[in-house]
């Protein structure tokens, strides 16, 4: 993420992400003028152009985002009409069993209609969102110089109900079933063959700062960059030095502080960057530690700490559970357990695991040749196999985290930082289903 200013204008420009079309998602943040500093009717108005921009903003993030379930949407309703014409036109020219094929492929692609229809209706929605911002920036800008304020209210109004519905829109379309991985884009090579980086899952959009956590026990050093582009180039960091060593590397950054496993302990510390302080510690109950259970690699990863959508887990494994993968969802101010799910897959035959809405994803290996194996879905409690391909460039992989603020998948792989981007299919439930 780079940042280009003008001495005169004071712009600021910066690229914050890329789509897999390769186009760049820019963000412009233009400061307020001067001459309207001690006009408070003007302030307001300022208030308001920020908050559309705001909205903007997070329109193209959204976009972004859904930009490859639409994608995915889109083949199947190629195929579905592919299908449909070779039933019509058969006639009785293929054979009975070709022809039942057939009839039972396009049975299994039935469901999908009314999901085909919804993310077209979704999709019109977001068009006539990105219409309404853009129609508001304009009278924004037009009122503004004016110097006046006429039809303020009004204008908060329709700001008030575009966030409502961008909320909404992306509540809607944020959470959904894994099904598919992009290809790795490598960040980084930096480090030793294990270790950790991340960002802040819970930080605004203009907090861009990494974290960096070299080795996978007995460390101290937490390297903090101020954006990605200097984590890239190696510059502008501050140093943390932890009270207790690390283990593993299953360490997450939340709203704040840093969680992580005590060396040599079932012990979960809450470490708060700003107070440079432990905030909270406490014994995970029953948790392995030590390399009693950790994933295929070893490396002390018997304690796994994630965050999706819907708050902070930990992933690990206990004599009780004869070694199966254990989900916890933890009280991120307590680090208390508020429930937990014995998932049944073992944790010594999985590459490494990651938390997507709810659900965990397992790898079967952390070699070359992985896939995403094994969901588990807390909200019901039950799993199945899956077969979601998984490229892994470097041959070794010693940490897998999902950022659900990106969308992205963080790794470490042999020595180099990866993202990967993730497709997730939002299934709508029709009338009768449970």
């Amino acid at each position: 993420m780079t940042l280009f200013q003008s001495p005169e204008e004071g712009w600021q420009l910066y690229t914050s992400a890329q789509a897999p079309d390769g186009k760049c998602i820019c963000t412009a943040v233009i400061p307020a003028q001067s001459t309207c500093s001690r006009d408070g009717r003007s302030r307001e108005l300022r208030q308001l152009m920020e908050k559309v921009q705001n909205v903007s903003q997070s329109m193209e993030v959204l976009e972004l985002r859904t930009y490859r379930d639409l994608q995915y949407v889109r083949g199947m309703e190629t195929l579905m009409r592919s299908l449909d014409a070779r039933l019509r036109a058969a006639d009785g020219s293929l054979s009975a069993k070709s022809f039942q094929e057939l009839k039972d492929r396009m049975a299994e692609l039935l469901p999908l209609s009314s999901v085909l229809e919804q993310y077209k209706a979704d999709t019109r929605t977001i068009v006539r969102l990105r219409e309404e911002v853009r129609n508001l920036s304009g009278s924004l800008a037009a009122i503004q110089e004016e110097m006046g304020a006429y039809g303020y209210e009004d204008l908060q109004q329709r700001v008030m109900a575009l966030e409502a519905r961008l909320h909404a829109c992306a509540q809607k379309l944020g959470c959904g079933k894994l099904t598919g991985v992009s290809n790795p884009i490598t960040i980084r090579a930096m480090g030793s063959r294990f270790g950790s980086w991340m960002t802040d899952t819970m930080a605004p959009s203009a907090d861009s700062r990494v974290w960096y956590m070299d080795g996978y026990y007995k460390g101290r050093r937490v390297l903090e960059f101020r954006t990605l582009g200097d984590f890239i180039k190696g510059q502008n960091f501050i140093q943390h030095l932890l009270p207790q060593p690390w283990a593993g590397t299953g360490h997450v950054v939340y709203n704040g502080s840093l969680f992580y496993n005590k060396y040599q302990s079932n012990v979960v510390v809450k470490y708060h960057f700003r107070s440079r302080s432990v905030l909270v510690q406490r014994n995970l109950p029953g948790a392995g530690y030590n390399n009693t259970f950790p994933y295929s690699w070893g490396g002390f990863s018997d304690m796994d700490f994630m965050v999706d959508e819907s708050g902070l887990w930990a992933v690990y494994t206990t004599n009780q559970n004869a070694g199966n993968i254990v989900v916890s969802r933890l009280d991120p101010h307590t680090l208390e357990v508020v429930r937990s799910w014995d998932t049944g897959y073992p944790k010594r035959s999985a590459g490494e695991a990651f938390m997507i809405c709810g659900v965990l994803y397992v790898t079967n290996s952390h070699l070359a040749g992985a896939k995403v194996y094994f969901a588990y879905f807390t909200n019901t409690s039950s799993y199945e196999y899956t077969d979601v391909p998984f490229h892994n460039q470097y041959s070794h992989i010693s940490m897998l985290d999902y950022n659900p603020r990106e969308r992205a998948l963080y790794t470490w792989n042999n020595g180099h930082q990866v993202l990967y981007n993730v497709t997730l299919f939002h299934v709508i439930s029709t009338a009768g289903d449970p």
